[in-house]
């Protein structure tokens, strides 16, 4: 396969990773605003459950399927590559069918932990999908290995979309016929199998055509299947175990909210389990717009490990330390922007997504997660290239031991935003410490003014606009527009909101050549085109 035929390959993935990443976190918006702060607290508890159990039951296998079908394939071996996918086939079903029943049959021990037993619908709901994700995510694996890249993308999207879609029928469905919360949550989190089960029903298909286009002796194929069985399935969970123990690490954060939020709430405020989970709720929302940013450089970091690889194969260390500089700082102008951005603009944001103010300081305080949150995804994107995937993971355990100590600390004083501080200082213990392990291992150049100074006054300008819209548009609605609504009025401050700020903070950016003319070199498809424009010669 050509280069840049793998490379469409990758690019359609990453494109179907966005949308579907966007999917899921957008869909929380419509899940807050149906269902109600208590259902989305519930569903907001169970989620990062799911996703560990997900990770443990799928145990890293679609990157060894990939890798080991990829193999076989470069030696002709099609049979060999078909074995792999069958054997894997039956190691994750089993996996899959494990965790399902102890989900399932374990959800009021994990309620009882989570200390809200109205949670236990909702896990054993979502627990489902544990029979479709497995088998889904070993076939992804499969055509991932061959460079072909469109099945994955198709499922991907199929799962996401009918997710969602299932998800709202259901909240109308079970708000309109006055439903319990628990019961709405259960009905927000059965989306999560019914997706499944569609993106599994569609990339099976693709497999079916595939399957009835290779030419394989079923004879040769059947005699040998047998023998082969055990050889593979010691290689396949020999490589995929680390991978999984390295993955695990991700949600680990969100679970330690799960398990530790909602009690601490009841304990040190007196409130019932009803109002404790209504109070994470709130708490989620600020998660939600954390994520929404987070999504992005997550999508983006995929394409920072195969290209530091590539540098540190061929010896390039020069350039593996000038991509590590603009990578942490273009990561770093961007992070404090969108922090500052979101907490300058908490309120009419809050509004527009949430319908009302509830949570706004403690959503204020998680924004400048952000910073720290995207430092860390790129971070450890770039160590992972330079073969070391094992650090950030050291140092995101790191980080949950410390949140745990401060949500306890924390939340018994000040609540909800105890926890959102407690995540600011997690996230940026994590972050340090991967920059740390990163300029050992690179040396890349810190210029303070670049990463400070200049910075400031950048953000001082955005904050200064952001600040007259706000008061130019509240003065409007009252005097002139109004009668627009409350929400409304609330958008629209929003988006003019962060389309200037945004727009003055990347300008001055320019103006006091906190990016300059070199640093768009070494970016030759985007510098090019706006060189000219923002330095004449």
């Amino acid at each position: 396969m050509s280069r840049s035929t793998l490379l469409r390959g990758v690019t359609l993935l990453g494109a179907a990773a966005i949308i579907s990443k966007l999917l899921g976190t957008l869909q929380k918006i419509p899940m807050q605003n149906i269902g109600g702060d208590e259902a989305f607290g519930i569903y907001s508890a169970v989620f990062p459950i799911y996703t560990l159990i997900i990770f443990l039951a799928t145990a890293g296998f679609p990157v060894a399927i990939s890798k080991f079908v990829s193999e076989s394939l470069e030696r002709k071996d099609k049979a060999e590559a078909v074995q792999i996918l069958k054997v894997s086939c039956i190691i994750l079903f089993l996996s899959g069918l494990f965790f399902f029943l102890l989900l399932f049959f374990g959800a009021p021990f994990i309620a009882k932990a989570i200390d809200n037993m109205h949670t236990v619908k909702a896990i054993q709901s979502i627990s489902i999908a544990l029979l479709f994700v497995p088998l889904m995510s070993a076939i992804r694996g499969y055509f991932q290995g061959k460079q072909n890249m469109l099945p994955t993308a198709i499922s991907l999207i199929t799962e996401q979309t009918i997710r969602v879609v299932i998800m709202i029928v259901l909240l109308l469905f079970l708000t309109s016929r006055g439903y319990s919360s628990e019961w709405i949550a259960a009905g927000a989190t059965f989306g999560s199998p019914v997706g499944a089960l569609a993106g599994l029903m569609v990339i099976m298909v693709i497999w079916t055509m595939e399957k009835n286009n290779l030419q394989i002796d079923d004879a040769k194929f059947k005699s040998g299947f047998s023998s082969s069985v055990l050889h593979i399935s010691k290689k396949l969970i020999r490589y995929a175990i680390p991978v999984c123990l390295g993955a695990i690490v991700v949600p680990i954060l969100g679970i330690v909210d799960s398990f530790t939020l909602p009690r601490l709430i009841r304990v040190f405020h007196g409130l019932d389990e009803s109002q404790a989970i209504e109070q994470f709720g709130i708490y989620a929302r600020g998660l939600t717009l954390v994520q929404l940013v987070s999504m992005i450089f997550s999508s983006i970091s995929v394409a920072l490990v195969p290209l530091m690889a590539q540098f540190k194969l061929q010896g390039q260390l020069d350039k593996i330390k000038i991509h590590t500089e603009l990578s942490i700082r273009f990561t770093w102008l961007i992070g404090v922007a969108a922090s500052f951005g979101l907490f300058f603009c908490i309120k009419p944001i809050s509004i527009m997504l949430f319908e009302n103010e509830l949570g706004t300081l403690s959503a204020s305080i998680l924004s400048f997660t952000i910073v720290f949150s995207v430092l860390n995804i790129i971070s450890t994107s770039i160590l992972q290239g330079l073969g070391s995937p094992v650090i950030p993971a050291i140092n995101l355990l790191i980080a949950a031991v410390v949140k745990v100590l401060l949500n306890v600390l924390f939340v018994a004083v000040w609540g909800i935003e105890g926890a959102a501080l407690s995540t600011v200082i997690a996230f940026l213990i994590a972050s340090i410490l991967n920059l740390i392990t990163l300029w050992r291992k690179t040396e890349f150049s810190l210029k303070w003014s670049n990463y400070l100074m200049k910075p400031i006054l950048s953000i001082g300008l955005m904050g200064a606009s952001i600040y007259f819209v706000n008061y130019g548009l509240h003065f409007v609605f009252s005097n002139f527009i109004m009668g627009l609504g409350h929400r409304l009025n609330a958008t629209v401050i929003s988006l003019f909101s962060v389309t200037i700020g945004a727009m003055i903070y990347l300008f001055s950016l320019f103006i006091t050549l906190t990016i300059s003319e070199d640093d768009l070199k070494h970016m030759p498809s985007l510098g090019k085109k706006i060189r000219p424009f923002l330095f004449k010669k």
